[in-house]
Formats: C-alpha cells, structure tokens, sequence
C-alpha cells in the first residue's frame, strides 16, 4: 500500500464533517438515544433474553459501513473520475490501484474508530456487553466490509457520482430493512428471517451476533458473505472505469 496516499486520504477524509459524522459519530448518536429510553437497557424475552440495545449494536455498526461503503465511496470515486484525478493518476508512478487501496484503508481505519466508540460507550454508558468472541467478532466486521466495499466500488463503475449516489440509497434501504434496522430479525416472520439470512447485511448482522454472544459464526452466513464479495469484487474489477 502507498502510505503517504493512505495518510492524504485519510486527512482528505477528517476535513469533511460530514463524511466525518456517517463514519464515526452516526452510530454512537444512534446509541446513545436508544440508551436514553430504560426499556431498551432491559433484557427482552422476545429477543432471547437480550435488550434491544444489544441487539441493536451489531445493526448499527453494519448500517455506519453500508453508509460508508455505498453512499460515501463510490461517490468520491465517481468524483475523482469526473474531475481526471484517476486518469492523471494512471500516468505517475503512484498507480490507481494504489488510490483505491489507500480509499479502503482509508474508510475502514474510520470505521474502526466508530467501532470502539460504540462498544466502548455502550459497555461503559449502558451495560452492554462486549463481544464475547472478540476474534470472530473483528473477522466478522471485515469480512462485511470487505462484502459491502466491494458493491461500492461496482456502484462507482456505473457512471457519475450523483447517479451513483442515487443508486447507493436504493441499495442501501432493502438491506438495511433486512438487517433489523427497523424490525429487528429476532422478532420478523420466519420467511423474512430466512430470506434476511441470503442478503449480504443480513447474514452480516447474524455473523456479527453471534460473535458478540461468544459463539463462532454460522457456515452458512461466512458462505453467503464470501459468495456475495466474491461477485462484488470480480464484477468491480470488470468494469471499474478509470476515465
């Protein structure tokens, strides 16, 4: 990796808040107001015996990286082709390549941070255990990333950065529905559970509880996620356009 285009992305980065505020603050604001309310901080029958802010916390992490991976990467990326920057890159030695290393390590240094933010303030703020399999639990979150990073560049492919936007979004709400965002997937139909564990950030969300409950991941959602970053991926590589 190009470390010094690594450190000019990620100072690039922190100088815009908002890119700021979806990558790190949006998930722990989130906590702290399903925190503020009592009943959430409790242990729910319905839910195994969990509180709804437990169940929430892996649902939060996935949705700041599908922001991230939908929205804000393939957006710059779209951005850097409409202004030259990636066909002006291919004539120096630092290679693309290395830009879109540096964009993925840029965004998932990010990442992190929002990551120990929300474990850190959940488990000192409002009881919330940390992972009990902390190994699958940090597999878990990259192998999500490395799914979700994957659409993002396939969206940067498709044209210009307010199209790509666009059709960042419409990805962006159908999975997030079935990763329990709105309706967590302990307490959906069964049938909607089922299809849930076939989309990428629903069997990203179970990887990431069964993780933060101790266990290791389920086979068949490290499959699903695999199958869908090595689609994601390979279809990217295909018709990424540099210019």
């Amino acid at each position: 990796m190009n470390v010094t285009m690594f450190r000019t992305e990620l100072r690039l980065y922190f100088r815009d808040i908002a890119a700021v505020v979806f990558g790190i603050l949006l998930a722990p604001a989130i906590l702290a107001i399903l925190g503020s309310v009592p009943a959430f901080r409790e242990a729910n029958p319905a839910l195994g015996g969990r509180s709804t802010l437990s169940v929430y916390v892996p649902i939060m992490l996935t949705m700041a990286v599908a922001m991230v991976a939908l929205s804000m990467l393939p957006a710059q990326l779209a951005t850097y082709r409409e202004r030259g920057i990636l066909r002006r890159l291919a004539a120096t030695p630092a290679r693309p390549r290395d830009l879109l290393t540096a964009q993925a390590f840029a965004h998932l240094t990010v990442l992190g941070i929002g990551v120990l933010l929300v474990l850190g303030v959940g488990w000192l703020a409002y009881g919330v255990d940390l992972p009990g399999n902390p190994l699958a639990f940090v597999l878990g979150f990259l192998l999500v990333a490395a799914c979700l990073f994957g659409f993002g560049l396939l969206l940067a492919s498709v044209g210009s950065a307010k199209l790509t936007q666009g059709l960042g979004s419409l990805t962006f709400f159908p999975l997030m529905f079935f990763a329990g965002l709105w309706v967590p997937l302990e307490v959906m139909p069964k049938t909607l559970q089922r299809i849930g564990e076939f989309t990428p950030l629903g069997a990203g969300v179970q990887v990431m509880q069964d993780a933060a409950a101790g266990h290791w991941p389920q086979a068949l959602h490290i499959v699903v996620l695999c199958a869908y970053a090595a689609v994601a991926w390979t279809a990217a590589a295909r018709f990424f356009r540099w210019s």
